[in-house]
């Protein structure tokens, strides 16, 4: 048992001097580079962890934009389609105006040649009845201003 104390205690100093400090060495060493690519891989998580923060940022940067984008479009659109309603609006009105007054301007013409035929078939019916004509226009001018004096079936609500 001598022997084996003194062999494991030779072996012990050669390999305590030969092995283990560059056992413990290259054991430091792997610890070391483990931690750096520990802390490496931390600072690369940490910095995808911001990067993955600026991309939602944008996103919903991105998001709002459409968002407004589209509620800008919907009111323009809102605005355009009452524009031109309240314009098609005007424009009807200004066409019932035209009718109308175009409406009232060939009554007036049709009221007009009824006068003027009512005084050519009243001469005539003179003419006849008195046998003797005057001239034309002295006629037509006394009917003229009977007419004007009788008040119109228009005026009156007839027509």
């Amino acid at each position: 048992m001598f022997w084996t104390l003194l062999i494991f205690i030779v072996l012990f100093f050669v390999l305590q001097r030969y092995a283990f400090k560059p056992l413990t060495a290259a054991v430091e060493a792997r610890e070391r580079a483990l931690e750096e690519a520990i802390q490496g891989a931390q600072r690369d998580r940490e910095e995808a962890a911001r990067h993955l923060q600026d991309q939602i940022k944008a996103l919903e940067a991105a998001r709002a934009e459409a968002q407004r984008v589209i509620a800008e479009g919907r009111t323009t659109g809102d605005k355009l389609r009452a524009d031109m309603l309240e314009q098609t609006k005007q424009q009807q009105h200004e066409l019932l105006a035209r009718a109308r007054v175009e409406i009232d301007n060939e009554r007036l013409r049709a009221i007009a040649d009824l006068r003027r035929e009512a005084v050519d078939l009243a001469l005539a019916g003179a003419s006849r009845v008195i046998e003797r004509n005057l001239d034309d226009q002295t006629n037509r001018k006394l009917v003229e201003s009977f007419l004007s004096t009788v008040p119109s079936t228009a005026a009156r609500g007839g027509g």
